[in-house]
């Protein structure tokens, strides 16, 4: 028979009204937990054992117990109930429903306060490292595409103005710098996620001698923290890895922004495989990057998560408020859709094909070689500011003309300046343009290439 007690019943001389069971009841999310939750409670019982606080037998049943309802949750036969409000009083219940009063032993020592801070840090840091795998994953499509794409040259932007020409690899790489960053955050914030808060109890920590150091060794906690006020009302954890995966996604929904505009007919440079674009219900034509547009969408999304969790951690008293009940939803989203986000990117990258020869003309066109134009002056001689005047002109007469700066004579470059000489022709071409930003960090192949063996001789 199932005891529908609640664990406060004592104080309490009427029954809790069903709305607010429904109203605050977190089990329909919070389920998430279970195995963070059951792992967490066998270190601690194994630890009151060890204290001699339960005995050797009562430690047995207790982790007995625990275990059988660990295989009933992953393998489907556990029946959640909003009776329960929570995983942990979830657990709980049912192990009392199993093994008798012994069960109630187990919470000896502990609060849910400390004991939902254990379970999200435990959950989150081995969702991190998921996270940081699949970004590393993206990494590699992404350093795979530059090598293929080698030598490839594209117009590069300002202003989503043409402005110089750069290599397609430098551009994707980056993104991989980018998300190099992202995946150095991510680790940072696993390291200050994993800390064991177990032992702080409700706020104050406990008056049993309990072994803080014992249960952070079984749960592969480095450090313990070192306040219990602290340790069960902040989430700035939660909120850190929130803000983490916020420019995650923005990097990525970058890069989709441009794969949506550079598959459009006015642009022309990419087309996205058939297996990652949809239709159009009465369009026949239509080809859609749907995939890239609603990860650009999704963006916003975690961005809302990310306000939501300051937001309510924002004015919070000391130390832990039901408020906190709600740190979980935002971060489970955040989870669920920068994961999924990182895997179809991935994915959707290897399936990429560049129009080369397309972007290669587009590479040419609007005066995208006016700068060398000006540094070649600046080899004569020239002060910069006169140089870059001095182009301006000649960018001018061109518009004025109808003409580019590769069909002027040398006459009419001489016309603007006296310097110019027949040498000036090899400074024009979208080649000698990209090769010229020769310096480390520039776009030029032989940078480029070295980049990409420092990329690789770090990772072997």
């Amino acid at each position: 028979m199932t005891n529908d007690k609640k664990p406060w019943s004592g104080r309490f001389t009427e029954p809790t009204d069903r709305q607010v069971e429904e109203f605050t009841a977190s089990i329909d999310f919070d389920k998430r937990l279970y195995r963070y939750d059951i792992e967490g409670s066998i270190a601690h019982c194994r630890m009151l054992a060890g204290r001699g606080i339960i005995s050797k037998e009562e430690e047995n049943t207790i982790v007995s117990g625990l275990t059988d309802i660990l295989q009933d949750m992953e393998t489907g036969n556990f029946a959640y109930s909003i009776d329960c409000e929570d995983i942990h009083m979830a657990v709980e219940r049912s192990l009392t429903d199993r093994i008798g009063d012994v069960g109630g032993k187990l919470h000896t020592g502990r609060s849910r306060n400390d004991q939902v801070s254990l379970d999200i840090r435990l959950y989150l840091r081995d969702e991190i490292v998921r996270t940081i795998d699949l970004v590393e994953t993206l990494k590699s499509s992404l350093l795979t595409l530059a090598k293929n794409e080698i030598d490839t040259a594209m117009p590069g932007y300002t202003h989503l103005q043409r402005a110089q020409p750069v290599l397609l690899s430098h551009y994707l790489l980056a993104y991989w710098e980018m998300l190099n960053r992202d995946n150095s955050r991510l680790t940072e914030c696993y390291g200050r996620t994993n800390i064991m808060p177990l032992g702080s109890a409700a706020l104050a920590g406990t008056g049993l001698s309990i072994d803080r150091d014992y249960v952070a060794e079984c749960l592969n906690f480095p450090l313990m923290t070192k306040n219990s006020m602290d340790a069960v009302s902040d989430r700035d954890f939660i909120a850190e890895f929130i803000f983490d995966a916020s420019l995650l996604m923005m990097h990525m929904s970058r890069f989709c922004e441009d794969l949506i505009i550079w598959t459009s007919e006015e642009y022309g440079f990419v087309e996205i495989s058939d297996a990652f674009t949809t239709g159009s219900s009465i369009m026949p034509q239509k080809k859609n990057p749907d995939v890239a547009e609603l990860i650009r969408g999704k963006t916003g999304r975690i961005y809302g998560n990310l306000v939501a969790i300051l937001t309510v951690l924002k004015g919070l008293p000391m130390t832990y408020n039901r408020d906190l009940q709600e740190d979980k939803e935002p971060l489970f989203d955040t989870i669920d859709t920068v994961q999924g986000s990182l895997h179809i990117l991935s994915e959707m990258t290897k399936n990429l094909c560049f129009h080369r020869q397309r972007m290669l003309e587009e590479a040419a066109k609007g005066f995208s070689t006016a700068t060398d134009v000006a540094e070649y002056l600046v080899m004569q001689g020239v002060p910069f500011r006169d140089a870059h005047e001095i182009v301006g002109r000649l960018v001018g007469y061109c518009l004025e003309t109808d003409k580019e700066l590769p069909s002027l004579t040398i006459d009419e470059f001489r016309h603007f300046h006296e310097g110019f000489r027949e040498d000036v022709y090899d400074r024009l071409t979208v080649e000698s343009s990209v090769n010229a930003r020769n310096i480390p960090g520039g776009t030029s192949k032989e940078m480029v290439v070295r980049r990409i063996a420092e990329i690789e001789e770090k990772k072997s």
